[in-house]
């Protein structure tokens, strides 16, 4: 069984991105909505959450935990695999398919102030900084918005574009989302952008990496598995947010993608 942990619904982003090349397999989604953002927090805090989550996880048969949160890989992931046998797969920031297909020389970089701080980020962006301008901001409200279940209108809209239009004055060709809410916030984001610019998230890249490394460890599931999703939520706060857009996933997305 696939654990998939995150500080709310941002992480269903990747559990979407997961289930497309591993539709077979059982997953359990815990999101910590009581303590959601995690943005804010102290490295310690996140590290303690993290240490709970996977206990549970791990209690509840899970084989392998994907940190499907920015913040959360970049303030705890190492630790928890110090701490922990089990297999762990983090976010990686998209900063190099930006660099590497930018146009104009400058990329954007949209995260919470956590995984811009953190060192994972900070050690990719030093082996692009030299080749390409890096433009970063905060999505302000951005977690706030996925949490409450606006993901377009007029309040999104303005949310979106008060932290984004200083990447794009700054002639960002290529906005990287670095936190997993952000994804969620997509069409919003590419609508202000335009056309001309990219928006990369990496969650498809991470589930492609997943599949990589339960293949390694044996992990993939050779029977024929269930004909729907099998995933179980768990939230440490209301479960509703999630479960809502758990179910627009699966019914929208994945049954009838």
């Amino acid at each position: 069984m696939i654990g998939i942990f995150d500080s709310g619904s941002g992480g269903l982003s990747v559990l979407r991105e997961i289930i497309r090349i591993l539709p077979k397999e059982r997953y359990i989604y815990y999101a910590d909505n009581a303590f959601c953002p995690y943005g804010e927090k102290t490295p310690g805090f996140i590290q303690d959450r993290g240490r709970a989550i996977t206990d549970f996880l791990l209690g509840e048969g899970t084989d392998i935990i994907v940190v499907a949160c920015n913040t959360a890989t970049a303030a705890a992931i190492s630790t928890l695999r110090a701490e922990y046998q089990v297999k762990f797969i983090g976010m990686e920031p998209a900063v190099k398919p930006a660099a590497l297909s930018s146009e104009s020389g400058v990329i954007g970089v949209l995260a919470t102030s956590g995984t811009l701080k953190g060192s994972k980020y900070l050690n990719t962006k030093g082996l692009y900084e030299d080749d390409v301008i890096i433009e970063e901001h905060v999505g302000k409200g951005f977690v706030e918005l996925v949490e409450s279940g606006v993901l377009d209108g007029p309040i999104a809209e303005a949310t979106v574009r008060e932290s984004l239009q200083p990447l794009l004055d700054k002639g960002a060709d290529r906005i990287v989302l670095g936190c997993t809410h952000y994804p969620f916030l997509r069409d919003v984001i590419q609508r202000i952008a335009g056309p001309d610019v990219q928006v990369i998230d990496p969650a498809p890249a991470v589930a492609r990496h997943l599949l990589d490394v339960m293949r390694t460890e044996g992990l993939v599931r050779e029977d024929g598995g269930p004909s729907l999703p099998d995933v179980r939520l768990v939230a440490s706060g209301d479960p509703t947010p999630s479960r809502m857009l758990l179910d627009k996933i699966i019914k929208n997305e994945i049954i009838h993608a």
